[in-house]
């Protein structure tokens, strides 16, 4: 097992029983847009999992021509390139390889991500333990050299997520069974810049059940000016109002609310619009007067300091606004 939360583990696990049905076979998809060397390495580990089930891994290239990606297929791994045939973009390219792919379970991994060998053995078994149709793990996120383990809690409902995003439910350690498709659906395609659209997709499987987790980082995260939507300040917001005009559940919780409120108002601070980074701070702080997001704005509006600063402060904590 691991010893402190930054290592890694391939932890062998309990023992499954001789008489237990075989692994399912999982369907790794990995959407990707000229980054050849990082998208090498991301394939590499998810082909070289201590998994004893069928895995094939879906890259799907996005607005990008499709390359050979250099790697051994050993038996039992099976590699498919493809293009992304709907929306241009991540939701879109995640579909893609969902549709496309027919795995029992559905993974997903960015492409400049990497997956310590036993984590999908590790999700399998945690899945089989429980009734859950989600399974998700720890991270460790890698930043202007610092690395920070994040830890989800064992399982987390709906509630929870409302109320804070609970940052370590990062994607690339989303493991879903596909028969709960029918009721989760697809990833959204029309969130604007498909920003948020993993938070949208948790919300929706946390409806079905809470999501559970393997409480060790199994995931570098590598965090870098590619990974950022710092420069996309307006999708940003456009996408949080998206957000909560769809789930009405986040307009319920006044600290969920404000949370939102307090990012939308960070990014039309960004985005040089005082009197709208003002109008939601205020927003923000009338459902919660701690919403700290929402004073940040004000600062960033005000002059006090520039939105990239608090960005790169909090990205060296691995977090985000």
């Amino acid at each position: 097992m691991t010893g402190a939360a930054g290592e890694r583990s391939d932890a062998a696990g309990p023992e499954r029983p001789a008489t237990a049905a075989p692994w399912p076979s999982v369907s790794a998809v990995v959407a990707t847009r000229d980054r050849p060397a990082l998208l090498e390495r991301a394939v590499r580990s998810i082909i070289g999992q201590s998994y004893a089930g069928h895995i094939e891994c879906v890259v799907v290239f996005d607005q990008s021509a499709p390359a050979a990606v250099p790697v051994d297929v050993p038996a039992g791994r099976q590699l498919r390139l493809v293009i992304n045939t709907r929306t241009p973009g991540l939701a879109g390219a995640r579909n893609t390889g969902i549709t496309t792919s027919d795995g029992a379970l559905i993974a997903f991994c960015d492409d400049d991500d990497v997956w310590d060998a036993g984590k999908l053995r590790l999700q399998a078994a945690r899945l089989e333990s429980s009734t859950a149709e989600f399974a998700a793990c720890g991270v460790r996120v890698h930043h202007s050299g610092h690395i920070t383990p994040r830890l989800p809690p064992h399982s987390v409902q709906l509630s929870q997520l409302v109320r804070e995003r609970v940052a370590a439910l990062h994607p690339s350690t989303f493991v879903v069974r596909r028969d709960a498709l029918r009721d989760i659906g697809l990833v959204d395609e029309e969130i604007p810049g498909s920003y948020g659209e993993d938070y949208d997709w948790l919300l929706r499987a946390a409806r079905l059940g809470p999501i559970v987790s393997v409480e060790q980082p199994l995931v570098d995260v590598y965090w870098h000016e590619q990974s950022f939507f710092a420069e996309r300040w307006q999708a940003i917001a456009d996408a949080l109002s998206y957000l909560l005009r769809k789930h009405p559940e986040l307009k319920a919780d006044s600290r969920g609310l404000a949370r939102i409120q307090g990012q939308i108002a960070f990014a039309q601070a960004a985005l040089g619009r005082r009197s709208a980074a003002c109008q939601a701070s205020w927003r923000a702080l009338r459902h919660n007067p701690l919403e700290r997001r929402a004073y940040l704005a004000l600062a960033v509006a005000s002059g006090i300091v520039p939105a990239t600063s608090i960005v790169r402060q909090a990205n060296r904590r691995g977090r985000g606004i």
